[in-house]
Formats: structure tokens, C-alpha cells, sequence
């Protein structure tokens, strides 16, 4: 028995299986241990016929079970293993088991087929190549036989066989016929022979008789009624007059074509009589007059010999002797047979010996097509269960940066970087929607093969660069496990930091993010509002009517008006230069004992107290990153987390350094040439406005420097008020003596 060793990767605790036999006792561990309990058989690069062999509820998913299975059985069937451990799909005869003798005599049975210069080894192509030859001959093992691997004479015959019975395909996808068919028509075939002896015996009226059941069918609501209601009124002659139509739905229907009709619709068809017999001469002209009266002339007067009426007892003897004809010819007709036996009258019975023949031989191939299916199972599970296995099982592959997963599907090129981690999506909302509850940055992205082939959706995990700089339409370049280069295109994009510097900055993202979008609302606000205005005063004033000059004594109060118009204009704007002047003397009075150092020291402080927990989050969120939810979203079930360590982000996201012998020249060629360039136009310098702006900008700062030394030499000069003084230099308020105003003696008097 092989020990276990169980080794860490990313922090989860996986079971080491480095070899087959290591396999078998790794199956045995609890299903809590496994890293995955089922996966989906889409995404996975490995070949696709090994899954469908392993999925054996054929249910479109691998679980558990199904893996123990599959290494049991291939643990049965090999004595030497070492073609497991080594992934190869040549399998040795000489490694396989007693069990396997079915498998060994389905080898060399190949072997010899196929003229292999090696009989003791098979390969999976030489499987796969023999059974599909097999196919193509015909030979299938179902004994489904197709109509072109039949002789010539046959072929019609089959081709009206399968046109009779429901199709029957063999493994190869061909429409045939079988031996269970052969004999059901032999049956059909019997039943219908006998079933058209008794058509004498049903057909009472000869040659004429289908046609004759057909016209009785035709009128039987009809008369059944008459007779119904003759029997109503022999049981209750008052009747009688309860079945003519009441006078004012007919002076109701008068000048309506449709509501007259179906009145007499309505009626009998002749007035019932008590003696139960339909007089022929009594027939209303109702709708069905000229039916009945065709049937009187061409049925009933020759079949019943009476042309002055017709009992109940002669209508129902003809009644039964229709039906009997038309269950007859229905049940003819349902024969599947019937067309085949007017095409081919005498089928022989020596063609369906051939046939049978034909089949028997292709279900001989059975066990030896199934020993083929069984083979090619065996030579896949040798190849491929140790890998699986160390995808499902474990998943070491995930961690390891030289090897390759089975989930992979390939690398993708954008933006600058290299990102290896792509999983196959196949529902994208539902996928966003469980990645999104991740802290992992993750990118949709849609690969369309160059050769036409149906396009595909991977998603692709960020772990280094800046997520900001991933849009959805952004193109890049991807290469799938077999280095075939596709385009890919960005679909979807679930946002999170992907580095530390990233989530410190984020928040001051956020709020120029905001501070841009409600300016840029503004602005676009005023715009609209001012391209109002504009339009609504241009309309005024077109539309506006003319208005006589004012009298001579008018002048006065229409000065008056314009005289307080411009008055609440200088009035609204002395109040809004006091709120600027009461706004920049805070301002002055909050900083004007700060220097450039606390300016920089604010600043910093601030920065600080925004990134501190920004970044606290941020390396929460990156701790926290898990690959478990990218194949969980693709379908699988997972019972460990799978943890993307620093390590693993720096290989699942990169940019490739220069090659090795590369050097890196520093002068700017863009620059040099533009010189050149400049040298030939005329040059253009920077704009007055702009030269103004930047000298101002360095006297405000030289004077800030200075400016509690000049600020107290104005007021000490007097150029400035106290009052002014007091708001930018409160300082001075203690050095500015109080003015004592004497008090003013009172008069004396006189």
C-alpha cells in the first residue's frame, strides 16, 4: 500500500498523488478532502472522449463517484502501471491484466488487422482508426444493418422497410434495419393478409361498399336526430310542437340571410312522426335538404328497396353495416405494412433470411466492438486519469508556474501584460454574478478564432497593473494551450484593486470621479439654462407689440422703474461682494498663521487619514483573493478555497522584462526629431495669458512667505484700516492702543 503525503500549495492542504498506485489509495480519502466533488465536461483540456467514458450517468458532470470508478476499473485491468505514471497513450500488452483477456484478443485482433509491425504494444490512434474502419464498412455490433452494405437486390426492399417502421440508427449514424424489424414485419405482414380475407365478409355491398359507408357516415347526425326526436314525440305528442321555431325569433331574423339560415338550421329535418319512419315526400328544405335528398336517390332507396320512406329499423341496419366497413378499411389502413405490400405484392421470404442473415452477423461484432469501446477507454484512462486526477483530486497544477491545468485555456495578451489563469465561461451573468461577491478583479473576454470556428468566453483574473486601465472594448491578443492565436476582445469587467497603491489611491479616484461628473453637470446645466434664457428672451422681444410713446408726464415714474432696476442690480451686488469679502476674510483668518511646511504637513495628515483605511481594506480584500469562485462561476464544486498568494499573482498577472541582452537607450527619439522639426517652422512660445499666469503664481508664493512682516507694516503705516488688521493680523490687536474718546461735558447755561 503507497503512504500518502499530503503538501501545501497556496496555503490549501492537497494530497500528493505522483504516481498510479498513489491514485488508488488517494480515491480512498473522504470526499472532504478532495479539492473538487464534481466538475461540468465543458472547459477541461483534455480529450473529450475521456469524459464522456467517466461520465457514466451521462448526466453532463464528473463527480466522485464516477472518478473511483474509473480508477478501480483501470486499476483491474493493468498489472503494470507504469504507463499511468509515465501519461503515455501506447499501452503495453504484457502490462495487462488477467481480467483483460477480452481487451488483449481485441488488441491483437487489431494488430493483425492493421498489419502493425509491433504486436505488443497498441496505440490510441490505432484503436480509433480500426473501430472507425469497422464503422465505415458497416460492421457496428448493434445489427443495424445500412441499406448500401446490403446487396444490390435488397436495397428497395430495406429502403420500404425503414420507410414503414420508425428509424433505427446504428453507432456509426447510419438509418438500417435489424432483425427485431424483420420480424416485426413478418407479423404486420401476416396480420394483414388475414385482415384482408374478411373484407368479403365485411364489405356487404361489394364493390361499392366503402363508398356507401362513407355517404351513411355522412348523413348519420342527421337522421340519429330525426329519430331521437320521432321517439320524443311517440313518448310525448305535445312535443311536437316545441321543436318549430317560435314566432318572434323568425320575425327576429327577418332581413338577416345568416340568422335565417341558422334558424332553420335548427329545425328537423322533417316533421317527426310518432310511427318512427321519415317520409321522404315530408323532407323540409332546410341546409341538409339537397344531402338528404341525394342520399334517398343513390343509398337508401337501393340498398332498403323502400322510395316512399325509411324506418329506424332499416336506418340503423344500414348504419352497422357502414360502420362495419369503415372499421374494416381503418384498420387496414393502419396497418404499416399496406404501402410496402401494394409496392412489393410477394416479399419473399428468402430476401428476409438475407436480411436477418445480415443483422445476426453484425451483432456477432458485438463483444468484439464493445472489447474495442472498452480498449479505447483503457489506453485514455492511461493517459490521462493521473492528470485528471491531479485537477480534481488536487490541484498542484494551479500553483505550478512550469505546469499547466487542466482548466487552463491559454494566455492572454492586453494592455501591456501577460495574464496565463483563463477559465472557458458559458454563462457570463450567472458567472459575474458569483465573482462579483469576490474581492478578485476578474475580465470577461470574447476569443474569436482567425479560422471561422465558433468563438468562445474566458474569464481572466488581474492580479498586478491598475484595474483602471481595463475598459470593456479593449482588444488584445490570445493564445490558447495549443499556441493558437485568436483575437479577444473585452465584454465585462468586475472591478477590484489589484494592488496595494491602487486601493490607497482609489477614494481620491472616486472623489475626482465625482467632483468631474457633478461639474460636468453643471456646466451642462448652465448651458441649457443659459441657451434658455437666451431664447426666451430673443422670443419676447420678437413677439413683443408695439407700444406708443408715453405722454409728456410720464417720464418720471418710467425712470423711476428703470431707476430701481439698476438699483436692486448694484444692491444684489454690493451683498454678494460682502459675502465674498466675510468668505476671504475667514479664509485669511483660518490660515494665516500657517506656513508652506503646515500647508505640506495638512496635506500630508489628511492624505494620510484617507489612505490609512483605504489601504487597511485593500490589503484585506488582496489577502482574501480566491480562485475557488472563478471555477465555481464555470461550474465546479469545490470544498477548499484556492487562495491567490502574492506569489501566485505575480505569475497569473506579468510583464516580461527586456531580454537579457538588451539595452535600453535613454535619449528620446521623439523628442530629437521633433527638435529637428521645430527648427524648420516657425516657433511659437507660450501665450502672454499664460506667461502672466505663471509670474503671478510665483510672487503670490514669494509673497505668501512674507507676508505677516508686510502685512504689519501696512497697518503700521496706515494703509490699512484697524479693522482690516484685526481680521488678517489678530496679533496686533494687543499692540494697538484703544482709542479713548473723551467724554463731552455737558453745556452749561446761559
Amino acid at each position: 500500500m503507497a503512504s500518502l503525503i499530503y503538501r501545501r500549495y497556496g496555503g490549501s492542504l492537497q494530497v500528493d498523488i505522483p504516481s498510479f498506485d498513489v491514485l488508488v489509495e488517494a480515491v480512498r480519502i473522504p470526499e472532504t478532502q478532495w479539492i473538487a466533488t464534481a466538475c461540468p465536461l465543458e472547459g477541461l483540456g483534455c480529450d473529450p472522449r475521456l469524459l464522456t467514458l467517466m461520465d457514466a450517468d451521462r448526466n453532463g458532470r464528473i463527480r466522485v463517484a464516477e472518478v473511483r470508478g474509473a480508477v478501480d476499473w483501470a486499476a483491474r485491468q493493468l498489472k503494470d502501471r507504469r504507463g499511468a505514471d509515465a501519461s503515455s497513450d501506447v499501452l503495453e500488452l504484457a502490462a495487462l491484466s488477467d481480467e483483460a483477456k477480452p481487451l488483449r484478443d481485441a488488441a491483437e485482433r487489431i494488430l493483425r488487422t492493421l498489419k502493425a509491425d509491433d504486436a505488443g504494444r497498441i496505440s490510441l490512434k490505432q484503436v480509433r482508426d480500426s473501430e472507425k474502419a469497422l464503422r465505415e464498412s458497416g460492421q457496428n455490433g448493434d445489427g443495424i444493418v445500412a441499406p448500401e452494405h446490403l446487396s444490390e437486390p435488397l436495397r428497395p426492399l430495406v429502403q420500404e422497410l425503414m420507410a414503414a417502421f420508425p428509424a433505427l440508427t446504428n453507432r456509426a449514424g447510419k438509418a438500417g434495419v435489424d432483425s427485431t424489424l424483420v420480424k416485426r414485419f413478418r407479423e404486420e405482414r401476416a396480420a394483414l393478409l388475414a385482415h384482408r380475407e374478411k373484407q368479403g365478409a365485411a364489405f356487404v355491398w361489394g364493390d361499392v361498399s366503402l363508398d356507401t359507408a362513407k355517404r351513411v357516415r355522412e348523413v348519420a347526425s342527421l337522421l340519429n336526430a330525426y329519430f331521437v326526436q320521432c321517439r320524443l314525440v311517440a313518448a310525448q305528442p305535445e312535443a311536437a310542437a316545441s321543436l318549430r321555431l317560435r314566432a318572434e325569433r323568425v320575425e327576429g331574423a327577418l332581413g338577416d340571410v345568416a340568422a335565417l339560415g341558422k334558424a332553420a338550421g335548427d329545425l328537423p329535418i322533417a316533421p317527426p312522426e310518432a310511427s318512427g319512419a321519415l317520409e321522404w315526400s315530408r323532407l323540409l328544405r332546410g341546409p341538409a335538404y339537397e344531402l338528404l335528398e341525394a342520399f334517398r336517390k343513390d343509398v337508401a332507396t337501393p340498398m332498403t328497396g323502400d322510395t316512399q320512406r325509411l324506418t329506424d329499423s332499416a336506418w340503423r341496419e344500414l348504419l352497422a353495416k357502414a360502420d362495419g366497413v369503415l372499421a374494416w378499411q381503418a384498420t387496414h389502413d393502419a396497418n404499416p405494412v399496406r404501402k410496402l405490400m401494394d409496392t412489393f405484392p410477394n416479399v419473399s421470404d428468402a430476401d428476409l433470411d438475407a436480411i436477418d442473415a445480415a443483422s445476426a452477423a453484425d451483432l456477432a461484432l458485438k463483444p468484439t466492438l464493445d472489447a474495442i469501446v472498452e480498449l479505447e477507454r483503457l489506453v485514455l484512462y492511461q493517459r490521462w486519469l493521473l492528470q485528471f486526477a491531479n485537477n480534481f483530486i488536487s490541484m498542484p497544477n494551479l500553483y505550478m508556474p512550469k505546469s499547466l491545468a487542466l482548466v487552463e485555456k491559454g494566455t492572454l495578451i492586453l494592455g501591456g501584460r501577460k495574464y496565463t489563469l483563463s477559465v472557458l465561461v458559458t454563462n457570463r451573468a450567472a458567472h459575474s454574478a458569483l465573482t462579483a461577491t469576490g474581492t478578485t478583479c476578474i475580465l470577461y473576454v470574447q476569443v474569436a478564432p482567425k479560422d471561422g470556428t465558433p468563438g468562445y468566453e474566458v474569464a481572466v483574473p488581474v492580479t498586478s497593473g491598475r484595474s483602471t486601465d481595463l475598459t470593456v472594448g479593449k482588444r488584445g491578443v490570445f493564445y490558447d494551450v495549443d499556441g493558437v492565436e485568436s483575437d479577444a476582445t473585452v465584454t465585462h469587467v468586475v472591478r477590484q484593486p489589484v494592488s496595494l497603491w491602487e486601493a490607497m489611491t482609489m477614494p481620491f479616484a472616486r472623489i475626482g470621479d465625482f467632483i468631474t461628473k457633478k461639474v460636468e453637470g453643471l456646466a451642462s446645466a448652465g448651458e441649457k439654462t443659459f441657451d434658455t434664457t437666451l431664447e426666451t428672451g430673443y422670443t419676447n422681444a420678437a413677439n413683443a407689440p408695439s407700444v406708443a410713446p408715453p405722454a409728456a408726464a410720464a417720464p418720471a415714474p418710467a425712470a423711476s422703474g428703470g431707476g430701481a432696476g439698476l438699483a436692486g442690480i448694484v444692491a444684489a451686488g454690493g451683498v454678494a461682494a460682502a459675502a465674498l469679502g466675510s468668505s476671504f476674510a475667514f479664509i485669511m483668518s483660518q490660515v494665516k498663521s500657517l506656513t508652506l511646511v503646515d500647508l505640506i504637513s495638512a496635506a500630508t495628515l489628511i492624505a494620510i487619514v484617507v489612505m490609512a483605511p483605504a489601504g487597511l481594506l485593500g490589503w484585506l480584500k488582496l489577502r482574501r483573493r480566491n480562485l475557488a469562485l472563478l471555477l465555481e462561476g464555470s461550474g465546479w464544486a469545490l470544498n477548499d478555497r484556492l487562495m491567490l498568494t502574492p506569489e501566485l499573482s505575480s505569475l497569473v498577472t506579468r510583464r516580461p522584462k527586456l531580454p537579457s541582452h538588451a539595452r535600453v537607450d535613454r535619449l528620446d527619439m521623439v523628442r530629437s526629431a521633433l527638435a529637428r522639426q521645430q527648427g524648420d517652422d516657425e516657433a511659437e512660445g507660450a501665450s502672454g495669458w499664460t506667461k502672466l499666469a505663471v509670474t503671478l503664481a510665483v510672487i503670490f508664493v514669494l509673497l505668501w512667505q512674507v507676508r505677516i512682516p508686510l502685512l504689519t507694516w501696512f497697518c503700521h503705516a496706515g494703509w490699512l484700516s484697524p479693522d482690516t488688521c484685526l481680521a488678517v493680523l489678530p496679533s496686533q490687536a494687543e499692540q494697538v492702543p484703544a482709542v479713548i474718546v473723551p467724554a463731552v461735558a455737558p453745556a452749561k447755561a446761559p
